[in-house]
This record gives structure tokens, C-alpha cells and sequence, in this order.
């Protein structure tokens, strides 16, 4: 059997880092409740290309001798490790959606990052496939939320468009983590001058 091109398997790898963070409860959680803003699902699809590209080196133009090289490489320092993944995975959660993961779940999910990345520098993609599973499973679960969309419209995984990943339906609720989400001010009360009228005070960002 012919070994798939280093493109594909670049393809393939960053298909899986989709997978893995579509699968995971704190960013579903995350973007369920728009705490990245009104473009989070929009952040979540940029999340998973950040994950390739800032982490890991991109072979996709790589010849077949020089993959076989990069894989051979003994403690290949261009490759990072789970606790590196894991400290960019829960900074972007932080930065990006105010939301500070305090458990393990970060840790399992570059750790399945790193599996993914070995087996398919080596043509394996049964990992990414199990992945796919799993999410197709998850869609087809039903799962109602109550501020959830139609999950009736969610379309099947396409690598491509990036815009089957509806808010609803990728996640059971009783499978979310503890999340603490950063707080917000609380509304202050009016003020009212001498006169009767209220002060209107300027908005921080």
C-alpha cells in the first residue's frame, strides 16, 4: 500500500486537531454561551488552525525522505510536548473566551493532539477516524439545550467550509467540566444629582 503524500497528511492531522477541540466540553461549553463574543464558533475554527500552525511544524511540503527524516529524528525539538500544548490550548481559552479550565480536560486534549500527530506523521489515521466517529455519534445523540439552535440543520463534518459546527448538539451538558468564566461587573446603581436627574457616566471597555 502506497503511503498517503506528506500534504495529506498535513490534511488529515489538522482535521483531527478540528475533531479534538469540537469534542471538547469546556470550548463547546464556551461557545454554547458566546463567551468569546458574538464570533465565537468563528474563534473556535481559528483555534484549531493556530493549534497547527504556531505548534507544529507543517510538512506538507515535505519531500518523503525528508519526512522520514523528521520522524526518525530522535527527540525532535521541532515536535512539542502534551504540557506544551496543553499551556497554549488553556492560554487561548483564558485570552480568547474568559474561561479558566480547572481540570484535566485540557491535558487529555493535547494529549490526544500529540497521538493524532504521531500517527499520522507515520500514514496512520485511525485515530482521526475514531475522532470522527465520535462526533458524528455526538450530533446524532439529539442533545437539546435550552439556548441551543435546530441541531435538525447541522450539516456532516466537511474539513473545508468550517461551518457545520453549529452551537448545539456537539456536547452533552452533563459531560462539561468546571469552568470558571471571568466575572463580569455588576450593573452599578443610577445617580442622582441634587436636581432630580440621573448621571450618565461613560462606558469602560
Amino acid at each position: 500500500m502506497e503511503s498517503p503524500s506528506p500534504a495529506l497528511i498535513h490534511q488529515t492531522f489538522e482535521r483531527g486537531i478540528s475533531l479534538a477541540l469540537h469534542l471538547w466540553p469546556a470550548l463547546t461549553l464556551a461557545v454554547q454561551n458566546n463567551w468569546g463574543g458574538p464570533d465565537s464558533t468563528d474563534k473556535r475554527d481559528w483555534f484549531a488552525g493556530a493549534v497547527s500552525s504556531e505548534l507544529f511544524p507543517d510538512v506538507s511540503s515535505f519531500t518523503p525522505a525528508q519526512l522520514s527524516s523528521h520522524i526518525s529524528s530522535p527527540n525532535n525539538a521541532e515536535e512539542p510536548d502534551a504540557e506544551y500544548v496543553e499551556e497554549f490550548l488553556l492560554n487561548v481559552m483564558l485570552d480568547e473566551f474568559e474561561v479558566n479550565v480547572d481540570d484535566d480536560s485540557g491535558y487529555e486534549v493535547a494529549e490526544s493532539i500529540i497521538k493524532i500527530r504521531k500517527e499520522c506523521l507515520r500514514g496512520k489515521f485511525d485515530e482521526v477516524e475514531a475522532l470522527a466517529k465520535r462526533y458524528s455519534d455526538k450530533k446524532g445523540s439529539k442533545v437539546v439545550f435550552a439556548k441551543g439552535k435546530d441541531q435538525e440543520e447541522e450539516e456532516e463534518w466537511d474539513t473545508d467550509d468550517g461551518e457545520d459546527d453549529g452551537e448545539a448538539g456537539d456536547e452533552d451538558m452533563e459531560d462539561a467540566p468546571e469552568l470558571v468564566a471571568a466575572p463580569k461587573k455588576e450593573k452599578p446603581e443610577p445617580e442622582i444629582d441634587e436636581d432630580g436627574f440621573q448621571t450618565v457616566t461613560r462606558k469602560k471597555r
